[in-house]
């Protein structure tokens, strides 16, 4: 559907050139719901631009639905961005129209005749759930009820493509849900396709299939949402996803376990001991945990446990205090590494003042 290859842009400032994107590769298919995430200054808004046509790259192409951009006229251009839907962080409604006015605004432009209007716009509001709040007007409605009639409009014009920049950055978790539940529903009805760029790691552990993490303009990672989430491989999406799972201990805690292990130490002093992290999918950890203390023989506190649920698949992060020699800690390494789940040994240097 959307086929990105070596995109790269840059812009003159008074410090020289600053490369925006760098040689960016993706594939998305058609009628999945794709996350691209980073943090601030990550490329993501430039990115956005490019694919809606508002920005030119200096290198590289894109393609939607076998389409070249680069070869498309001005007038090509404009009726290919009527195939992009955009939601926007800030709704970007006019104020002195109505719901139905707003949602009706591209039809408008586009020359759709008043019973097509009429017709489509009944429908779109139907969709989003606002048919009561079509003589209302944007400052009548709530943020949640604003970013159900971008999404609307959005719509419009039958878009092959719906972007959604930062669309719930604004919003309150519970409202959050609800616009993700909408999208979900759209594209399960319509099945267009939903790019979904947000900073926020927890909305795309829930919607999208795939995703891919942006960091200085370039993509450091991507894949299918669990495996992202489940073996993140670069620190920047370690961050981010210890961030939206809360997967990482305090730095209180850590002391507090520095204690206790080297308490274990003394009273062990042949033995390794060390702090582990372990994380499986699948809801297997009950058994991987009696594997280890069992067969491995090795002593296992376990200092903290959840679970996560992304995409419908439970994942599952646990810190344990591991005690054994150094032969064992091995195996249990391997073991560990074969059986769908991953190991990490955490060291922790206090905090200096």
């Amino acid at each position: 559907m959307i086929e990105i290859s070596n995109l790269s842009k840059s812009y003159s400032t008074p410090k020289g050139t600053f490369e925006a994107l760098r040689d960016i590769n993706l594939h998305i298919k058609e009628g999945e719901i794709f996350g691209v995430i980073g943090p601030s200054g990550a490329g993501k808004s430039t990115l956005v631009k490019c694919i809606n046509l508002l920005e030119r790259a200096d290198r590289g192409t894109i393609k939607i639905g076998g389409q070249l951009l680069s070869d498309l006229s001005e007038s090509d251009l404009r009726e290919q961005r009527r195939r992009i839907g955009m939601v926007f962080q800030g709704f970007n409604l006019l104020a002195r129209r109505t719901v139905y006015g707003n949602v009706a605004l591209p039809l408008e432009i586009a020359g759709v005749s008043p019973n097509e209007i009429k017709a489509r716009v009944t429908h779109l509001l139907e969709l989003v759930g606002l048919t009561h709040l079509a003589d209302r007007f944007p400052n009548q409605i709530s943020g949640g009820q604003k970013q159900r009639v971008g999404i609307a409009r959005a719509l419009a014009n039958h878009p092959d493509v719906l972007l959604s920049d930062e669309a719930t950055s604004a919003l309150d978790p519970e409202t959050t849900q609800s616009i993700l539940a909408l999208l979900r529903d759209i594209n399960r009805r319509t099945g267009v396709t939903v790019i979904l760029i947000t900073h926020q790691m927890e909305v795309v552990r829930q919607i999208c299939g795939r995703v891919a993490v942006l960091d200085g303009g370039k993509i450091i990672e991507q894949g299918d949402t669990l495996s992202v989430f489940s073996e993140p491989k670069h620190a920047v999406t370690r961050s981010m996803v210890s961030a939206a799972t809360a997967s990482d201990l305090t730095e209180e805690t850590l002391s507090a376990l520095n204690v206790r292990m080297n308490a274990m130490r003394e009273q062990k002093p042949q033995a390794r001991v060390v702090l582990w992290r372990l994380q499986m999918s699948g809801g297997d950890s009950g058994d991987l945990i009696s594997t280890l203390t069992r067969e491995q023989g090795i002593t296992l506190v376990i200092v903290q446990a959840r679970v996560e649920d992304i995409q419908g698949v439970p994942v599952g992060t646990m810190f344990v205090i591991a005690q054994a020699d150094q032969q064992a800690l091995n195996s249990a390494y391997q073991y560990i590494s074969t059986h769908h789940a991953t190991i990490q040994e955490i060291s922790h240097e206090p905090a200096t003042a």
